[in-house]
């Protein structure tokens, strides 16, 4: 979420974001590489995720969400329609970030976004 984050606001190549990322954070190599995957998954399908977003955001333009709220959003389901992790775990865990690091409302926010994007992706 935080290498999202930072991409997001200065579009570096994520690459040479993750080396840096990884300069100061401490993780085992396998958290290290799933949390690539998401993070280079999430970048690279921004344009798609922002779509998909969009279209579960209810009144709301994506321009004018936080940023660390499309962060989560496009962590989030890229997670849930990319890999094994249960949608449900996917869900809960980016509620508890949004309240971590955006606001207590941020979380209700992000729950009802990624819960209707969870019933359209198991409607298809």
């Amino acid at each position: 979420m935080q290498m999202l984050f930072q991409w997001d606001m200065s579009r570096q190549d994520p690459v040479k974001l993750e080396t840096k990322f990884w300069k100061s954070a401490k993780a085992a190599d396998k958290t290290r590489e799933f949390a690539n995957q998401l993070f280079e998954g999430g970048a690279k399908e921004a344009a798609a995720l922002d779509e998909i977003i969009g279209k579960h955001c209810e009144n709301w333009r994506l321009e004018r969400l936080a940023a660390i709220d499309r962060a989560i959003l496009r962590l989030a389901i890229h997670e849930m329609s990319s890999t094994d992790t249960p949608p449900r775990v996917v869900l809960n865990e980016a509620v508890e970030l949004a309240k971590k690091f955006s606001s207590e409302e941020s979380g209700a926010f992000v729950n009802g976004v990624l819960d209707a994007v969870h019933k359209s992706l198991t409607t298809k």
